[in-house]
């Protein structure tokens, strides 16, 4: 028998207390798409309250089909649309120009759909991605192979065809209930620099209720194309089973230094939430960011779940197939993951793939960090920000995370509370990524990082397990706990600083954590390489060997599940003194089933 929507609410009241009371325990995991699934959290962090729907059957357009065929006028027939209605866009045409998107006075019963003419059963389903094999493309050179069924071209094209900062789709202020199907989005002219193909038409627009749902989006292999969807002053969007390619900055030469396939998270305008799902994104500085613009509002209530973020290697200079600007200036490469303003958000069953340093940057696959960006920001802010189930692979580090206070700058208003679990970091290379060789480095400086729990990771760091710079009070409340870890060539270090840092005369690392951590946790761990000068309760071993992994593989794409006691019959030498020994009953390090099955899909 089904409880009552009032028996409902108070249970889930009462779950609401138990783990704001117990934020310690395991995660609760709020079930994507409901919106019912307020005020839940994973360890300190409150997960999104709120979820986006993109459905088909959550768009309906219950209008007239209208057929546009190459040549008429689009935008015409854009400002001529009604609500509920659906356009038609001839499949393998061309529409090139600008098109704008005005507000109507629809609602969520009467949406208007722009989509290529082809008929559904020529597009992959719902919830399947769409690849560049369905604009006749059956491969691009550096990236995954697209596993084309078949290659022809059913897609129709929007391309903007003149100078323009933002194009070929722009929103009027207030636009709302749009969803686009099936389209191929893009840029003509070589040589000029441009911001993002699709966005607000004016910095202080703002639009809602839209969805972008099997789109390929994507610049050229060698022009400044900075970004594909800016979501700055927008709330209630889906993003969903497309494909983004080609968005970099020209390093020396351009007129941008981040480039992303979305980003968004600046200005005035409430923002959120965001479904960000199921999709190939590929940028040069970060496949996905928020923030780092002047603004007043937070990006709230993000969803982003079983995307493949990835740079092709063909990028790096020092490659012998490498593909710069047309002047042979290379794009510039940060992260693949970074939040500079963002509360609620959900990185959930996602790929990374490949990031370097040498642009400012040291190469770390993610970075959390609150940014006052140009004193212009001071009310951004990175809270309750939940990473799990994701694998990461070919960096020069893995997690940068902290507050950091600009000269003569104002700080921001928070960094804090973030669950980190069930990661596999692989392939972590100081030398091929040209990054630091770290799990973690950790900064605080105002206001001071708090409320941080990392557990269940499995990482391989060649040079230093972590290194922390804190010139304000303790960090608190901070754990490491179930992992394993290469403690690498250095084992936990300041991070400079000068006198002021509180790691500088630490001797090892429990001098480290003592110095610079208020009753923190950092116990249960599997040390690789460990030799002394760490906090009882970790297991320090020589080698992987003793870990009992069922294939190291020099931590570049082993089998980094643990040997059980019947060590035999799974192939293994000997069992794992980690398998079912963490604090919770489960095996020490990520657990890598349910990484798998997060992930199982993805590009």
């Amino acid at each position: 028998m089904g409880y009552s929507s009032r028996r409902r609410t108070e249970i889930q009241a009462t779950l609401a207390l138990v783990v704001s009371l117990f934020i310690a325990i395991p995660a609760v995991i709020a079930s994507p798409g409901d919106e019912q699934a307020s005020a839940k959290f994973d360890g300190p962090a409150e997960l999104p309250r709120k979820y986006v729907k993109t459905s088909l059957a959550d768009t309906p357009a219950p209008g007239r089909v209208h057929h546009i065929k190459e040549g008429e006028n689009l935008q015409k027939a854009i400002d001529d649309a009604k609500c509920g209605d659906t356009l038609e866009l001839q499949a393998g045409a061309t529409f090139a120009g600008i098109f704008r998107f005005p507000r109507k006075s629809c609602d969520d019963s009467h949406w208007i759909i722009v989509r290529t003419s082809a008929p559904n059963d020529a597009l992959p389903p719902e919830n399947t991605i769409l690849t560049p094999c369905y604009a006749g493309v059956a491969s691009l050179p550096g990236r995954p192979d697209f596993h084309c069924s078949a290659v022809k071209n059913v897609l129709a094209k929007m391309e903007l065809d003149r100078k323009s900062e933002g194009g070929p789709v722009l929103f009027e202020d207030g636009a709302n209930h749009y969803r686009f199907i099936g389209l191929e989005i893009t840029r003509a002219m070589e040589g000029f620099h441009m911001r993002d193909l699709v966005q607000p038409e004016k910095p202080d627009d703002t639009a809602d209720h839209l969805v972008f749902d099997r789109l390929w989006l994507h610049g050229t292999p060698q022009d400044e194309t900075k970004g594909g969807i800016h979501l700055t002053g927008t709330t209630n969007v889906g993003i969903v089973d497309s494909f983004f390619t080609d968005f970099h900055c020209i390093a020396l030469h351009g007129s941008c230094t981040d480039s992303q396939a979305i980003n968004g998270g600046g200005g005035d305008h409430p923002m959120g939430p965001f479904k960000i799902v199921n999709n190939f994104l590929e940028g040069a500085a970060q496949s996905i960011m928020f923030g780092g613009a002047p603004g007043t509002q937070t990006p709230a209530d993000i969803e982003i779940r079983h995307n493949h973020l990835f740079k092709p290697l063909l990028w790096k200079k020092d490659r012998p197939d490498f593909v710069g600007a047309a002047d042979g200036s290379p794009f510039i490469v940060k992260n693949c993951f970074e939040l500079k303003n963002a509360q609620r958000v959900l990185f959930e069953g996602n790929v990374l793939e490949n990031v370097w340093g040498g642009f400012t940057q040291s190469g770390f696959a993610i970075i959390l960090m609150p940014t006052n960006q140009g004193g212009n920001c001071p009310d951004c802010r990175v809270t309750d920000i939940t990473l799990r189930f994701n694998r990461i692979s070919h960096s020069g580090g893995a997690l940068d995370m902290g507050n950091v206070l600009p000269k003569n700058q104002v700080p921001t208003a928070a960094g804090e509370r973030y669950s980190i679990h069930d990661l596999v970091f692989d392939d972590i290379d100081m030398v091929a990524y040209k990054g630091l060789g770290s799990f973690a480095m950790v900064l605080s400086e105002a206001p001071p990082l708090n409320s941080v729990r990392i557990d269940h990771i499995t990482a391989f760091p060649p040079r230093v397990l972590m290194t922390v710079l804190d010139r304000t009070d303790k960090l608190k409340d901070f754990s490491i706990t179930n992992s394993i870890f290469t403690v690498g060539q250095q084992g936990m270090l300041g991070a400079g600083g000068g006198p002021t840092n509180c790691a500088r005369n630490a001797r090892d690392p429990n001098d480290v954590l003592n110095n610079c951590f208020a009753n923190f946790v950092f116990k249960n761990n599997i040390l690789i390489g460990g030799r002394g000068g760490w906090p009882k309760g970790n297991h320090e071993v020589g080698d992987a060997d003793a870990v009992g992994l069922r294939d190291f593989h020099e931590g570049h794409g082993g089998d980094y599940r643990l040997c059980p006691k019947e060590a035999k019959a799974a192939g293994c030498k000997k069992p794992s003194p980690g398998f079912g020994a963490g604090t919770d009953g489960k095996d020490i390090g990520a657990d890598i089933d349910a990484i798998n099955r997060a992930t199982e899909g993805v590009l």
